[in-house]
């Protein structure tokens, strides 16, 4: 063990610092495989950034695609913009190559993974792709809802024959135990380290069942598709971690799966993977134990697929606070001491900052008592990871003193509402519904806090800004009377609604948080939105901003930073008309040294797509993807006015 450690500093000593994205290009999801959504790109800087204009749309070819099944679908990828071409994906797991001046397809791969039907979990959806290149092969890689790994020529636009079969990769296969194949799926970009693919997965939740199939991670050989590792994410006998799992519910337990974006360092040759909640999501009376590797941040070498370290956020979770986004790499300076750093942010409103070479926690993490289950069969562990810097950046449990109160009569009926629900800090157990309680009040909701659309990190200064949202939810459990459940209890989930329809808490219901790695303290946090300050029983206040909640399991917002501008899109939220809401949204800019609202731009469908940068013919774009439930789904750039 010493020896290795020894080795890893050396390796530390030698990589290269995250620097963001390079000449203009795009070439991962977030940018670069560090996650930091970053571009030194300043052409659209303060002084003109008014200026924003449409230069182009862009059309999904999914909306094209005849026979392709309608309903839930939703348009959210990142582009990637690659040597003068940009590439994206489609709801329906297509590939497409663009021309990024005018939004002219220039080609289209279709896999047909929409005829093997509808993707579990999440429907019909897609967040991105992988590039790689060793100089001379170029190619771009999709795991589609369909579950196949397909490797396509960037120069012809077809499949490679010499990976997998005919270009794919059957990935219902390798996984090492039988499930039904439609519980799983994929729709998060791969990433590639060390040339190698390494893989996540999406997985059916929640579910009435104890079994679902295992969320391990996988590694292929780029060239050849070839399955060269797996990493047990639920440890199997005689593996590390596996007595974390009591009465051989290692062998039937699901998910446990990282079913966002990851990170890798290729100077290290590690891969950073964000796991999520085991099977069954809200209650754990099938898998005690602490249940490693779930809601784990975990290293692995990415040619190999050995765990390097790992840290777990929640033991035995029963909250759904799984890892919803990719960790941030990050080389920070902490009292005089420089640090290969890895942020992780959570649903449940922390920043956890390890040393990303041996996963040693940048500040102390306690292990605080939490209270104990009441729910027969369920047992919960007595302490809890709490981290000392730095502080929430997010509303975190539930007080009387927090409910809202704008006027004396709003903050009364508060009170009423939340007198139904059990409430307390964080990590409050679930409690089963009685006739005179609901449930159990939980804050943050399940869907965060943070999502999946991430942090952006300044490689730069070492300042990370986080979207986020304040959302009261009631996740309570009801006795099993129906017998279709194999669980003793299920699942109470709906949100809290406050007087008049207004939120039950105080504001920001969204916010913007930008956090100084270097020092573990905020630099600033505003309010994300105009939020409900229109609404009758408050109009007549002129409150300011209050920040807006999206509606539950809709993204809060990503954002792409520049070299002096951070930009975040936000869907609008019209608590009185849900349909409206899921229909429009805004992009704005924001100085990111001092969270000033610069500049904000309407727009007619729903903005779900975490935005990118890029030059193009000497001209700087921003490009986000907006389009959801019936809206045609659509690429839009912006560049500044001739």
């Amino acid at each position: 063990l010493g020896t290795a450690l020894v080795i890893a500093l050396s390796m530390a000593a030698d990589a290269q610092a995250p620097e963001g994205v390079k000449d203009g290009q795009w070439r991962h999801y977030s940018g670069d495989t560090a996650s930091t959504k970053y571009s030194p790109l300043d052409q659209i800087n303060a002084s003109n950034v008014n200026n924003l204009e449409e230069a182009w749309r862009w059309e999904s070819v999914g909306a094209q695609v005849e026979g392709a099944p309608r309903g839930a679908v939703s348009f959210k990828p990142t582009p990637l913009v690659v040597d003068g071409v940009m590439y994206t994906s489609t709801a329906f797991s297509q590939v497409a190559a663009i021309d990024p001046g005018t939004g002219e397809t220039l080609w289209v791969y279709d896999p047909e993974s929409y005829k093997l039907g509808v993707p579990a979990n999440v429907g019909f959806q897609h967040r991105g792709i992988e590039y790689w290149t060793d100089g001379e092969i170029k190619r771009i890689i999709i795991a589609t809802g369909g579950r196949q790994l397909v490797s396509i020529d960037t120069e012809t636009g077809k499949a490679d024959p010499n990976f997998g079969e005919n270009g794919i990769v059957n990935l219902e296969e390798g996984l090492g135990r039988k499930f039904n194949a439609r519980h799983l799926t994929y729709s998060s970009p791969t990433i590639v380290c060390r040339d190698t693919i390494i893989v996540g997965s999406v997985i059916t939740d929640p579910t009435g069942t104890k079994t679902m199939p295992p969320g391990h991670i996988r590694g292929f050989d780029v060239r050849t598709g070839k399955q060269n590792w797996i990493f047990h994410t639920i440890p199997q006998e005689g593996e590390f971690g596996n007595e974390t799992w009591l009465n051989d519910s290692w062998k039937y337990t699901g998910s446990t799966n990282a079913w966002s974006m990851l990170s890798a360092d290729e100077e290290l040759g590690y891969v950073y993977l964000p796991l999520g909640t085991p099977t069954n999501d809200f209650l754990g009376e099938f898998r005690l134990g602490d249940n490693l590797f779930a809601e784990s941040l975990v290293c692995l070498n990415a040619k190999t697929g050995k765990r390097v370290w790992h840290y777990q956020f929640i033991h035995h979770g029963i909250w759904d606070w799984d890892l919803p986004a990719a960790p941030n790499l990050v080389d920070i300076v902490v009292d005089g001491k420089p640090i290969k750093a890895v942020a992780q942010i959570t649903k449940h409103g922390w920043v956890f900052v390890f040393d990303r070479v041996t996963g040693e926690p940048v500040w102390p993490i306690e292990e605080r008592e939490v209270a104990p289950s009441k729910v027969p069969g369920e047992q919960l562990s007595p302490t809890q990871p709490f981290p000392t810097k730095p502080p929430p950046f997010e509303r975190q449990g539930v007080r009387v003193e927090d409910l809202i109160d704008f006027t004396p009569e709003l903050r009364a009926e508060a009170e009423r509402i939340l007198s139904e629900y059990t409430i307390g800090p964080i990590f409050t157990p679930l409690t089963v519904e009685t006739e005179t309680n609901k449930g159990t009040a939980v804050l943050p909701h399940m869907v965060g806090g943070a999502n999946w659309s991430g942090a952006c990190l300044d490689p730069e200064t070492g300042i990370l800004y986080i979207p986020s949202q304040t959302r009261l939810f009631n996740m309570g459990l009801r006795k099993n009377t129906g017998g279709r459940a194999e669980f003793s209890h299920v699942s109470i989930l709906e949100n809290i609604i406050g007087p008049q329809g207004l939120p039950m808490l105080k504001p920001p219901y969204g916010r913007i948080t930008a956090i100084d790695l270097n020092t573990g303290e905020f630099v600033w946090q505003i309010a994300h939105g105009d939020g409900p300050r229109d609404h009758p029983a408050i109009k007549h206040l002129n409150l300011p901003p209050l920040g807006s909640a999206t509606n539950p399991g809709l993204v809060q917002g990503g954002g792409v930073l520049t070299k002096s501008l951070l930009f975040m899109i936000q869907l609008n939220l019209d608590p009185e008309d849900y349909e409206k809401t899921l229909r429009n949204g805004v992009i704005r800019a924001f100085d990111k040294t001092t969270g000033e609202e610069l500049w904000e731009h309407d727009l007619d469908r729903a903005p779900q797509g975490t935005p990118m940068t890029y030059m193009h013919e000497g001209k700087q774009y921003i490009v986000l993807a907006a389009g959801m439930f019936g809206q045609a789904g659509e690429l839009i750039a912006f560049r500044l006015k001739d």
